[in-house]
């Protein structure tokens, strides 16, 4: 009686220390209504608090490495010999020239919010930093860079027969689009994001449009998939005539992909992309859903270490050869990194544009470019590759054109 009456004592004084009475309890944070309004979701409200703001700069430098923590997840898991990367570690010793002053590599590390940078020139890798508590072992999400490992991906199938032609029509491989937007565009279309649908890529949560209310509900709040939009997406011009980059275009290549796979994205990227690459470790891609409801989100979701994303540049410059691997044809490489049309506002400046799901930059030179600030660059005229992961505040414009700059200066840098 006297043990039980002295911690009841002990918890009394406790509270009273810190100004609580037993009687007192702490709420979570509302929701915005963004997020209470339609279906409901399983989702914990704290999960879906960390989802909403995941992107906000105060915390982004953190939450871009850490989606693991904040998702379900897919691995794509490593397997066999390591491609071992050479080395040829050099300082660098050149400048780069941003609206009209000049800035050393160290500086540019801080005024673009770098998470970690990886140089190669020839083949090795010259330079290698990790900032902010990241290393080696750190996977840093891709966001829109995974549109570039999808398009390998379609490369892939294509060559292995499960795709016919990328002029067939869509409904051809996925007749749950006809009767839509989608209806009578062809894989080539939807590769160039060139599809017509009505799909405006404009986040503005504050009044959400379908992009917006898309990404609530399928990443989110997970009570939609992704890809579902496409069924029913109106026609806005006629495929093949106007550029309109959309991430839903990208959401439909991942199902054609699924479906003439008969398996998940990440099984046929395990088997056919990064396997035979030589990857050091496990990738994984972010779900739209709980596991046996989820798919992968193949337009943004994916996540691996620094180098790994090296060696799938390094691929492309190698002309899709890897670790001894033919993964790729060197026609695909060409193919979809040459800009449909160039002139494309995009990252490069004037000489911008876009191909099959890559960026490119004039002079021979593309890039797999993800949401604030996330880059794997190859310019294959000076065998350079450069990974850059950032933290961006959001829709800061500066930190990617001094980005571009920097790029330039590296990719005709020689180290000495």
């Amino acid at each position: 009686m006297e043990t039980k009456m002295y911690h009841v004592l002990i918890r009394a004084t406790l509270l009273l220390s810190v100004g609580l009475t037993p009687a007192v309890a702490v709420s979570q944070p509302a929701l915005p209504p963004q997020l209470t309004s339609g279906a409901p979701s399983d989702v914990p409200v704290a999960v879906q608090q960390l989802r909403w703001s995941m992107n906000d700069a105060n915390v982004n430098s953190l939450t871009f490495r850490t989606m693991d923590t904040l998702f379900t997840t897919r691995t794509v898991p490593r397997s066999g010999s390591v491609w071992q990367l050479e080395r040829n570690d050099r300082p660098l010793d050149f400048t780069y020239q941003f609206k009209g002053e000049r800035y050393t590599p160290e500086q540019f590390l801080d005024r673009t919010f770098t998470n970690a940078l990886l140089v190669m020139k020839d083949g090795k890798i010259v330079y290698e930093r990790y900032l902010n508590n990241s290393n080696a072992d750190t996977r840093f999400m891709g966001w829109s860079m995974t549109k570039s490992f999808t398009s390998v991906l379609v490369g892939i199938a294509l060559a292995e027969g499960r795709i016919k032609s990328l002029d067939d029509r869509i409904e051809t491989y996925l007749p749950e689009l006809k009767g839509g937007g989608y209806e009578g565009t062809t894989i080539r279309q939807i590769l160039q994001m060139r599809s017509g649908v009505d799909y405006e890529e404009r986040y503005d949560f504050a009044n959400p449009g379908i992009a917006a209310t898309n990404h609530i509900d399928a990443l989110v709040k997970n009570v939609a998939r992704f890809a579902d939009p496409a069924r029913t997406v109106k026609r806005l011009h006629k495929p093949g005539e106007v550029f309109q980059y959309k991430t839903i275009d990208t959401a439909v290549l991942g199902w054609l992909v699924e479906r003439v796979s008969g398996s998940t994205i990440a099984a046929y990227m395990t088997e056919h992309l990064w396997e035979p690459l030589g990857a050091e470790r496990d990738g994984f891609f972010i779900m739209d859903g709980p596991p046996g409801v989820g798919r992968e989100f193949n337009g943004a979701g994916y996540n691996a270490t620094l180098r790994d994303y090296a060696r799938f540049g390094l691929m492309m410059m190698n002309q899709g050869q890897a670790n001894g691997h033919q993964i790729i044809s060197p026609e695909w490489v060409a193919l979809s990194t040459k800009p449909t049309e160039p002139g494309q506002p995009g990252p490069g400046g004037a000489e911008s544009g876009y191909g099959m799901q890559w960026w490119t930059f004039g002079k021979g030179a593309y890039a797999a470019l993800g949401l604030q600030g996330q880059y794997i660059y190859v310019d294959p005229t000076t065998r350079t590759v450069v990974v850059k992961m950032s933290h961006f505040p959001p829709a800061d414009m500066t930190a990617s054109e001094e980005t571009s700059a920097f790029l330039e200066a590296a990719s005709s840098w020689t180290p000495r």
